[in-house]
């Protein structure tokens, strides 16, 4: 298999695009390949605001899906939000030794943007949208641009339709089980070339 070189800049792309699931877990992969750490998918959002709701949604259809290289928090039986994200960073940082974490969650943008997915090769910051002072989470991110951003942000995410969420959650979901299916078969060839 040839070495894939990582991209140096956002990779972004519309749920709808039929090429979508392939481009993400493409850019995914190559951000992770070389990577020998435990890989973390920290699905960040609550299950109380439908634009929000991105990140446990996506948790939880992955929970449902045998992964053999990503380790899965956050789902809506179980969301990472505001007001326990450090908790759970703690437990994460004493569960696996030097995780590295994929972090994803929803956000504003224009309308033009509404429906894109970007992989960064940089963390995010959660709760940016609503002028919460977070910290910065993630060695690389996932979002999807879920609403208008604005002044109105929390009134946003509640009225953000669950049909276009629900849709990007699967996109997400199944580019995340491509990604793990992709990293397998890197490591197999790497351990045949030995």
């Amino acid at each position: 298999m040839k070495k894939i070189t990582r991209p140096s800049e956002d990779i972004i792309v519309h749920y709808s695009d039929v090429h979508s699931i392939q481009t993400m877990s493409h850019a995914l992969t190559t951000y992770i390949q070389n990577i020998s750490r435990p890989l973390i998918v920290l699905c960040i959002g609550t299950d109380r605001s439908t634009g929000d709701s991105l990140g446990p949604l996506t948790g939880t259809l992955l929970s449902q899906i045998p992964l053999r290289h990503l380790h899965v928090y956050g789902t809506l039986h179980a969301p990472i939000h505001a007001l326990n994200l450090q908790e759970q960073l703690d437990t994460i940082k004493r569960t696996y030794r030097n995780p590295f974490i994929i972090a994803l969650d929803a956000s504003l943008g224009n309308v033009k943007s509404i429906g894109h997915l970007i992989a960064s090769h940089h963390p995010l910051r959660p709760g940016a949208a609503l002028n919460k002072e977070l910290p910065a989470v993630g060695d690389i991110s996932l979002t999807g641009v879920v609403n208008v951003g604005g002044t109105m942000g929390y009134a946003v995410l509640q009225s953000t339709r669950l049909s276009v969420v629900h849709d990007m959650a699967r996109h997400l979901a199944s580019t995340l089980q491509r990604t793990d299916r992709a990293l397998q078969g890197v490591k197999t060839n790497e351990k045949l070339s030995m």
